[in-house]
């Protein structure tokens, strides 16, 4: 059973990316389903049991709301937040919005992706002392998102805040917010809310080969979407969308940083960066869990679990596992096959995968390419490892070719 901090009245899940790695070895081997009574939820670390739950969207669901107390914004987001829905309503939105990342479409986006991260990089080309977050780990993906559902990528500031105002709001002491909490979250997604609607309305009145257009058009059952589902689905694209391959570059350059020759065999070969950056999903999770609602009676692993209890699926602990995967703890851009649960798993592995993909491809090698040294410099800041795995600030020291 995990223990509990009573000086902060917050499970003792350590708060340093080493310590959780520690932890989650440990958890794995002594307590894979572990009840968590003052965080009111179970831990879940083994990749098998991870994997289970994650195919079984009836019996574990992902809609969480009805545990949480009203709040206005966030009812309004949830309605087309289909990360947080069950089908029949998930099968829905997930049908409408898949068409905007097929692969064909995702391709085309390729020499745009391009062109965006050379113009990003000549920006700072010739400077000894580069961010990557500041000058190409954010704005690409999200100038590319921008560009897809059609706001002004000069906002991208904008985006920028309501990201770290959601990122970097206090780790809740329990699974289940109280009012206040509710409030607080509600009052961070307002500016985003108010100005996605008014995109939204902006294209109804003046359409635009745009996703928000598509959103607009698309039609499932005869039925259209509301502004308020679009809303939910836009605003987690912005967010989610951008950040996943934010952290996806800050992560790759820390790996390779770290482990000098798997950097020195993707100058030989860029067409080995495609397998690598999976190894990089891998060992550094953007996202290092997932929730679960159980619908019934279950039992994880070996455990037990009541209905209507809360499961944190820890897959940042499930890429680590020995029983899955050969020297878990061994950063290696060969490993093949490497089934990381990074993504996701079932009906909501993450749509936006394939974007990406192919926007951490191109970015690493054209980093490559044109910068002939890449060292880690003083001054990185990390998220914390609970919430999100990557740095919020990466200084390097550049070489230029």
């Amino acid at each position: 059973m995990v223990t509990v901090d009573k000086s902060t009245g917050f499970a003792t899940v350590p708060a340093q990316l080493d310590e959780v790695l520690d932890w989650f070895a440990r958890m794995r081997e002594g307590d894979p389903v572990s009840w968590d009574e003052h965080y009111g939820a179970y831990h879940v670390f083994r990749y098998a049991d991870i994997e289970k739950v994650l195919s079984d969207p009836a019996t574990f669901s992902s809609d969480l709301t009805g545990l949480v107390p009203p709040q206005e914004e966030i009812e309004l987001f949830s309605r087309g937040n289909f990360v947080r829905m069950d089908p029949p309503q998930h099968t829905k939105m997930r049908r409408i919005v898949s068409k905007a990342f097929t692969p064909r479409v995702v391709a085309g986006l390729a020499p745009r992706i391009e062109t965006i991260t050379d113009e990003l990089l000549d920006q700072v080309a010739g400077q000894e002392r580069v961010d990557l977050v500041q000058a190409l780990a954010y704005p690409l993906p999200v100038t590319v998102i921008a560009e897809l559902i059609g706001v002004p990528a000069s906002d991208r500031d904008v985006f920028r805040r309501w990201a770290d105002e959601l990122l970097n709001a206090q780790v809740p002491d329990t699974v289940i917010p109280d009012e206040k909490m509710m409030q607080q979250a509600g009052a961070r997604l307002r500016g985003m809310i108010d100005y996605l609607l008014a995109h939204i309305r902006h294209r109804r009145a003046n359409p635009a080969d745009d996703l928000t257009n598509a959103l607009i058009e698309a039609e499932v059952d005869g039925e259209h979407l509301t502004d308020e589902e679009i809303v939910g689905f836009l605003g987690v694209l912005l967010i989610a969308g951008h950040i996943t391959t934010t952290t996806l570059l800050t992560n790759t350059v820390l790996c390779l940083d770290a482990n000098p020759g798997a950097a020195a065999a993707l100058r030989t070969d860029p067409d080995r960066v495609a397998p690598a950056l999976e190894e990089v999903l891998r060992y550094r999770a953007p996202f290092p869990r997932l929730a679960r609602l159980t619908t019934t009676a279950a039992t994880v692993g070996e455990r037990p679990v009541p209905a209507g209890k809360v499961l944190m699926l820890w897959v940042a602990s499930a890429n680590r596992d020995a029983a899955r995967f050969v020297e878990p703890d061994t950063f290696d851009i060969t490993r093949t096959p490497n089934p990381h649960l990074s993504f996701g798993h079932g009906i909501h592995f993450c749509i936006g995968a394939p974007l990406a993909r192919l926007e951490g491809r191109i970015a690493v090698q054209t980093l490559l390419r044109r910068c002939a040294d890449l060292a880690v410099d003083d001054g990185v800041q990390l998220y914390d490892p609970r919430m999100m795995t990557g740095a919020r600030v990466l200084p390097l020291r550049v070489g230029w070719s």
